[in-house]
């Protein structure tokens, strides 16, 4: 099974389209939404983890390419300089999938690579710039 996390980012245009359940109808993709901020009418952004066979997940993303809607691979990582963090805890406010949480005994702010989805909340919710997109 072929497996990739991407980016959708939905237009003015695009945000009402039934476009997740398009992929599984239409492709057989299985979806899992890692992270959504849809508006009426207004700019959105999904993250999402698409599986099923490299042929269709290629039919797939050209699909969304062709309704308008921007497709992003999660090629970067989230990265923390240890330097510059005060273990303030801003991001784990954000955090949508716990990759930044505080450690309650020290009150140290974990960062779990593991669990990060890409989403990069973390990035603009940080009042140092602790946290960076690597590339």
């Amino acid at each position: 099974m072929y497996s990739q996390k991407i980016v959708l980012r939905f237009t003015t245009k695009t945000w009402d389209k039934p476009i997740v359940y398009r992929l599984s109808k239409d492709y057989d993709l299985v979806f899992n939404i890692l992270k959504a901020n849809v508006f009426p009418k207004q700019e959105s952004i999904m993250v999402l983890e698409l599986s099923g066979t490299e042929e269709n997940y290629h039919r797939g993303i050209e699909y969304l390419m062709g309704k308008g809607i921007v497709v992003e691979p999660i090629e970067h990582d989230i990265e923390r300089d240890d330097n510059a963090c005060i273990h303030c805890g801003a991001c784990t406010a954000v955090c949508p999938t716990r990759a930044l949480a505080i450690k309650r005994e020290t009150m140290e702010v974990l960062f779990s690579t593991e669990l990060c989805v890409g989403c990069e909340l973390c990035i603009k919710a940080c009042p140092l710039r602790a946290m960076k997109a690597s590339f």
